[in-house]
């Protein structure tokens, strides 16, 4: 019925979990960025398949752009359904989201009536994010997530966080992907976004010239929301002050305050985290010589 694209980076511990939970697929391709774990012979145990991207740079994540990483997939791999699902190792499809789009899917009854017209070819579920045993119900930028379409229909752009460009029509599912971020600790996630940060900051060097009027109609007058965000991603990151800005978003704005504690503590990570990025993005402009001493 589907495909499944596992994305994975040393995922020893999280992708057995993931690979159990899509026992109903014939089609599990494991990509993977040179896992130095035992994420290999996990895939195989499993009867996943395996495959890299040659030539790919091992000393940054994705090669340095995590949107030519994915396309590449969706352009050099050979599946063998017509849909495909894309998750990260640490996520897991819920029940109800397999019986939705296994109900979608399915073909017709013979002699049913079938209309070409507006047809999606991409679906966006929604994902809950869980930390310290809490659903971060609130604190987040966005719970839809592009991850079921044609791949014949989609490319990604960014040097990371890549934004999920549909060259069609996307409806929404009612089902929910479980996603569990700090499943391998809080330092994990520290040393990931730490190097994430410097992407971020390359991508901002690299789009510095992008707004423009047209840019501001984008952001808010696309037609798909994953296409004003990338917009709106330019126009944020031309905003000062944008760690407190982050912060008062989704603690105050989006009322990650009534996800407790968990939510505070996610909420000023992010706000981090835009700081990195601000301070990387400082020091590829003006980078540090013997004569700044």
């Amino acid at each position: 019925m589907i495909s499944v694209l596992v994305l994975t980076l040393n995922e020893g511990l999280d992708l057995p979990g993931c690979l159990k939970s899509l026992h109903w697929c014939d089609d599990i391709v494991v990509y993977d960025s040179y896992s130095t774990d035992n994420t290999e012979t996990i895939s195989h145990r499993s009867g996943a398949r395996f495959i890299r991207r040659p030539g790919q740079n091992l000393s940054i994540p994705f090669g340095g752009d995590e949107g030519f990483h994915r396309t590449w997939a969706l352009r050099e791999i050979a599946f063998s359904h017509q849909w495909l699902l894309v998750l990260d190792a640490d996520e897991r499809l819920s029940h109800e989201a397999y019986e939705e789009i296994k109900s979608i899917l399915l073909p017709p009854p013979s002699g049913s009536p079938v209309s070409s017209d507006n047809v999606p070819v991409a679906y966006q579920l929604r994902r809950r994010d869980f930390f310290q045993g809490r659903h971060l119900k609130h604190v987040q930028v966005t719970p839809w997530y592009i991850r079921l379409f044609r791949p014949e229909f989609v490319h990604y752009e960014r040097l990371v966080n890549p934004v999920t460009f549909v060259n069609g029509p996307v409806a929404s599912l009612q089902g929910w992907i479980d996603h569990s971020p700090f499943s391998k600790g809080l330092t994990h996630w520290i040393d990931r976004h730490n190097t994430y940060s410097t992407l971020e900051a390359r991508q901002l060097i690299s789009s510095s010239s992008e707004t423009n009027l047209s840019t501001i109609y984008a952001a808010f007058f696309s037609p798909q929301f994953t296409q004003r965000r990338f917009y709106q991603k330019l126009l944020f990151n031309r905003l000062p002050a944008r760690p407190l800005i982050k912060f008062f978003w989704l603690y105050i704005l989006k009322r990650g305050f009534l996800d407790g504690r968990p939510g505070f503590t996610y909420a000023l990570l992010q706000s981090i985290y835009e700081y990195f990025i601000l301070l990387k993005l400082q020091e590829l402009k003006y980078p540090l010589s013997p004569a700044n001493f």
